[in-house]
């Protein structure tokens, strides 16, 4: 089967980009042959390349036809039905918020998959899509690559945040705070941080406790670490065999957290028990392998196919359905809260910009000050020699804290630009 998967970006390692190349991985494993299209290259698509798996921007580079279309993201979805005429696709959902995964409407979309109960939400009763075609497909784990780590400490030591979303170390406070009280250190690893790693499997291995959401959670579950379900909107709780299905509905995400305060924080770490995290390592590796997984993504496949194969498909109406999508890309409420979003971030841009200038205005006000003082000073005792000295040292100071300034608000810059590029692209 030649399968043909769509992402809105490879240019970051987001959800949909691992998933892809797990998904792609998984279909070429068992004699299919997985297609990627993306406009937007990345780590990603250079390491399905490397293992053999096409990977294209323009459709137009694949000779000949697809049977099936895996649709991530909006845009690139309808992008491949036009291109490839009478090919049915799938439609999947891994987003509550992003207008990349708002589900279009089209004749060839024969289903819709979500990750979990929230995203199904979305689908039924946000954008009406017939409960009928809607599936759920759970988010799955390697585990051939994030495989057991070494036993547990009776109580935990490091602890670390694997999430992308944090943008601010500000953000860590109460966490660090619960952490703290609790005895353990705390590290913080993400895009957002300018931390990513392209090895996450060898960072959770050296850590005894995980804060984290979704499939990087999911991860840190199978190699046995202590997992706590938390992310900047709230907390979620220490995963337990208790807890683990109400949160795993929820794709251990956002519709989970609730706020807390350091005390409630410090509570669900002391929850920790090597036991617990122990029984859902055990959960996770059998029930949710991605070589379960993919075979339900095949069986979806196979039913659309055909699906496909008793209709007759309309040429009007594909055109009729493309026209409307073209009207709701037309820019409205939606891109006036982007550009809205984009012009704060670039005032605060600007702000950092102005800060920085202000303490470079007041090294040079403070080095000109304590030069007349240490001028006088030393034409009275020493010479000009030693105040010319004292000064040449003070600008030497002064121009190393105004390069620290910069190299902070340089660093924010380009934190913003990468969020704009992935966040706030709109139709």
């Amino acid at each position: 089967m030649k399968i043909l998967i769509t992402n809105y970006t490879l240019a970051t390692r987001s959800g949909t980009e691992t998933y892809v190349r797990d998904l792609a991985l998984g279909l070429l494993a068992r004699g299919h042959s997985p297609i990627v299209y993306s406009p937007h290259d990345g780590p990603i698509a250079r390491e399905l390349r490397a293992l053999t798996i096409p990977v294209v921007d323009d459709l137009a580079k694949i000779s000949g036809s697809v049977d099936v279309i895996h649709g991530h993201h909006r845009h690139e979805t309808l992008t491949a039905l036009l291109h490839f005429p009478g090919v049915p696709a799938v439609f999947f959902v891994h987003d509550w918020h992003a207008w990349q995964d708002e589900p279009p409407s089209f004749p060839r979309i024969l289903r819709y998959v979500a990750v979990d109960e929230t995203r199904r939400d979305r689908l039924i009763l946000e954008n009406g899509i017939d409960p009928e075609l809607v599936r759920v497909i759970p988010n799955g784990v390697d585990v051939q690559r994030f495989r057991p780590r070494a036993p547990l400490p009776a109580q935990p030591k490091r602890a670390v945040v694997f999430s992308n979303y944090i943008k601010d170390e500000s953000e860590l406070d109460d966490l660090r705070l619960a952490c703290h009280t609790a005895g353990m250190s705390l590290d913080a690893v993400g895009a957002g941080l300018g931390s990513g790693t392209s090895e996450p499997e060898r960072l959770l291995a050296q850590y005894d406790l995980v804060f984290a959401l979704g499939r990087s959670a999911l991860e840190a579950m199978a190699m046995g670490c202590g997992v706590v379900i938390w992310g900047r909107e709230g907390l979620g709780g220490f995963v337990h065999p208790g807890n683990f299905s109400r949160l795993q509905d929820h794709n251990f995400g956002r519709r989970a957290l609730r706020p807390a305060s350091p005390q409630e924080l410090e509570t669900e770490i002391r929850r920790f028990t090597p036991q617990e995290a122990r029984s859902i390592q055990t959960l996770v590796r059998s029930t949710l392998p991605n070589s379960e997984l993919i075979e339900r993504h095949l069986d979806i496949y196979r039913e659309i196919i055909d699906a496909a194969a008793q209709r007759a498909w309309d040429p009007a109406e594909e055109l009729r359905s493309a026209a409307a999508y073209i009207k709701d890309c037309v820019p409205g409420p939606q891109m006036n809260a982007i550009q809205a979003r984009a012009a704060q971030r670039s005032a605060r841009l600007r702000n950092r910009l102005v800060d920085t200038g202000c303490v470079a205005l007041a090294l040079l006000v403070i080095a000109f000050g304590v030069r007349v003082e240490l001028m006088a000073l030393a034409q009275s005792a020493f010479g000009v020699s030693i105040s010319t000295i004292a000064v040449c040292l003070l600008l030497c100071l002064g121009l190393y804290l105004l390069r620290m300034q910069l190299r902070g608000s340089l660093s924010n810059i380009r934190l913003e630009q990468q969020h704009r590029l992935s966040n706030s692209t709109a139709p």
